[in-house]
């Protein structure tokens, strides 16, 4: 039975159907409801144009433009602060927050940002930006990238895979099967399944990211801090951390905010947890470690309740009308809405592959 047609069809029909209800303002009551909870936005990669994967500069902008009209944007620390004030969170506050420390961060959202005095929190991996190493979830992306033939084989903890590389869009997928899979074993069987993996397509790991993966500069960080742009830890190498040993995690934890304070010369409390992933117990190192405030890829608002250690994220859209939807906290209306009618809510929105 073919499928494909009308799965398109039906997506389009949604499009269209998110599209007309943004132009005739029906998301624009749930923002005003919910203006006593705190909107913290996730980003990940910018590009110049469209590329169906990142965040455009032109689709950057307008966000950005229209998250100015309708809240007041702050730091990541400034909204910490009202949290832990006791007193009531300020109405519509907004903070962005872009994950993972590409260079794109810089070359493309710092200027925008800057341009428009906006303020952000980025969250970056310090080994990525020493070059001692590079995201694990892009180096699957370059084998299935790089590959020569058009069929991936692998098996990950003795599930079997079997992925055409037919296109790019084909080997985007792909590669996103793949890290779905890794994120659910161990540290050390992921390393081993990506060396079998690129053995297997004949691929062979640069040791340092190619132009595609490039982390931001020591130099370049240093400036954005200094220009409103807050500066977080995402550990050392962006492991899964509650997947790895709690000697490793403390290691992730500490060592990252030192380099980081060693490199900008104050206090670094804030921290990203790699794909979100967190539990009581590495809530309890954070703190350990000297973070005062963290975030998920939980998806929802947040509000004086909230914990501080577990904060919640929207992830960002890559067309204005779904973005405003996605914001505005319709789709948790529309969850209890679900729940309530007997069916099993979905938690949250299509994560990035890296978080």
């Amino acid at each position: 039975m073919a499928t494909g047609p009308v799965n398109g069809n039906t997506d389009s029909m949604k499009q269209t159907l998110v599209s007309l209800m943004h132009g005739a303002g029906a998301f624009a009551p749930f923002r005003r409801l919910n203006r006593n909870k705190a909107l913290i936005l996730m980003y990940h990669r910018f590009h110049e144009t469209a590329d169906g994967v990142s965040t455009s500069a032109r689709c950057f902008a307008e966000q950005l433009d229209y998250l100015a009209e309708h809240y007041r944007i702050v730091t990541l620390s400034e909204l910490a602060g009202y949290l832990t004030s006791g007193r009531p969170v300020p109405p519509g506050l907004a903070v962005i927050t872009i994950d993972d420390g590409y260079r794109d961060c810089y070359d493309i959202a710092f200027p925008i940002l800057r341009e428009r005095k906006i303020p952000a929190t980025t969250f970056v991996v310090t080994d990525f930006v020493d070059q001692a190493t590079w995201l694990w979830t892009d180096k699957v992306r370059y084998l299935t990238a790089s590959a020569a033939g058009s069929l991936l084989e692998a098996t990950i903890e003795d599930h079997s895979l079997r992925i055409a590389l037919d296109g790019r869009y084909s080997r985007l997928k792909g590669a996103e099967r793949v890290n779905t899979e890794l994120k659910l074993i161990s540290d050390e069987a992921k390393d081993d399944a990506i060396c079998e993996i690129a053995e297997s397509l004949g691929v062979t790991i640069p040791n340092v990211p190619p132009a595609e993966f490039l982390p931001l500069t020591w130099e370049q960080i240093r400036e954005m801090d200094s220009s409103g742009i807050e500066v977080g830890s995402h550990t050392v190498t962006h492991p899964i951390l509650t997947r790895i040993s709690t000697g490793r995690l403390r290691n992730e934890l500490r060592e990252s905010r030192a380099r980081l304070e060693g490199v900008l010369d104050h206090k670094v409390e804030l921290l990203g947890y790699p794909n979100g992933d967190h539990n009581q117990s590495v809530q309890q190192e954070a703190a350990r470690a000297g973070y005062t405030c963290a975030v998920t890829a939980d998806y929802g608002l947040n509000n004086g309740r909230s914990n501080l250690l577990a904060l919640k994220r929207i992830h960002t859209e890559h067309d204005i009308a779904h973005f405003v939807k996605s914001t505005s906290g319709f789709e948790q209306f529309k969850n209890t809405l679900i729940h309530f009618g007997g069916e099993a809510a979905p938690l949250s929105l299509d994560q990035s592959a890296n978080s």
